[in-house]
């Protein structure tokens, strides 16, 4: 029998930050499958999760957990498939590792995916886009914030991870084609120049961050980086107040996910102009 932990160990340690170099974000996500998948197995074992073994986490016992995630923790059919996804990356280092679990890995690893069925976009229209823009108040510190936001996810089409991890250096502004340097899924790099708009936000807030020791560029009350659940509590918050003033908006469910959309459909109206566009600027700013 084969111990689980040091091996759940390696996998995180060495495997996942110092081999792959996985992002911070897809780290906590692991993290979290095998946080229940533990719970699950010792509990339906009744040991603790530090008794269990390799074999313990047979294919049926997958099937189990995560049929539990659904009907028990009533997660969505795309959480279920997050939670196979680090399970099966799991098993993967595991074949490597433990040659004699083969047919183990094998077994899990021919699990297969739940359909998902994909959720409509909702696009906002200009005057959906204006209104939600000057709701943060220009007179207020964190309404410069919310506002420096806000203009790079509508304008630049950043994920909301992108945003919250962009770094003062990061940014240039000086010069007449004002960029900031993206740090992708992957670890991937990118030069993407900015519209104006977006550079004019990113100078006023940069005027009043002050010079807090952390290296991000956006800030929570405390000082510290703001976090990707942060970035989506303003982007709800000002967008239901916008919606008092733009009733249309009450209808649609504004998230970071919906500004990074938009903002293809403002670069170019005209869908193949749009993706040659997003190209060249791929092409001709990457880093």
């Amino acid at each position: 029998m084969t111990p689980l932990a040091p091996l759940v160990t390696s996998f995180f340690r060495e495997h996942l930050s110092a081999e792959k170099g996985v992002s911070k974000n897809t780290l906590t996500s692991y993290s979290y499958a095998f946080k229940f998948l533990c719970k699950y197995a010792a509990g339906r074992l009744g040991k603790t999760p530090s008794q269990l073994f390799l074999e313990d986490l047979d294919a049926r016992m997958i099937r189990d957990f995560l049929e539990h995630l659904e009907t028990r923790c009533h997660n969505t059919a795309r959480t279920r498939n997050l939670r196979l996804t680090a399970i099966r990356s799991f098993v993967k280092y595991i074949a490597y590792e433990v040659p004699s679990a083969l047919e183990q890995v094998r077994q899990i690893r021919a699990i297969s995916n739940k359909r998902v069925q994909e959720r409509l976009i909702n696009h906002l229209t200009r005057e959906e886009m204006n209104a939600v823009l000057d709701v943060p108040d220009p007179g207020s510190r964190a309404g410069i914030r919310d506002q420096g936001m806000l203009y790079l996810g509508f304008a630049s089409g950043l994920r909301a991870s992108e945003i919250v991890g962009l770094r003062l250096d990061d940014i240039e502004l000086d010069g007449p084609y004002p960029s900031i340097l993206v740090r992708g899924k992957g670890r991937r790099l990118r030069r993407l120049p900015l519209w104006k708009e977006a550079a004019r936000a990113l100078r006023a807030w940069l005027a009043v961050r002050g010079s807090a020791p952390a290296p991000e560029v956006f800030l929570n009350a405390r000082g510290e980086a703001m976090t990707t659940s942060g970035f989506s509590y303003v982007v709800k918050k000002h967008s239901r107040q916008a919606a008092h003033a733009t009733p249309t908006l009450s209808d649609k469910r504004v998230s970071p996910h919906v500004l990074r959309h938009n903002a293809e459909f403002r670069i170019m109206p005209n869908p193949v102009s749009r993706c040659a566009s997003l190209a060249a600027l791929a092409v001709s700013y990457s880093a």
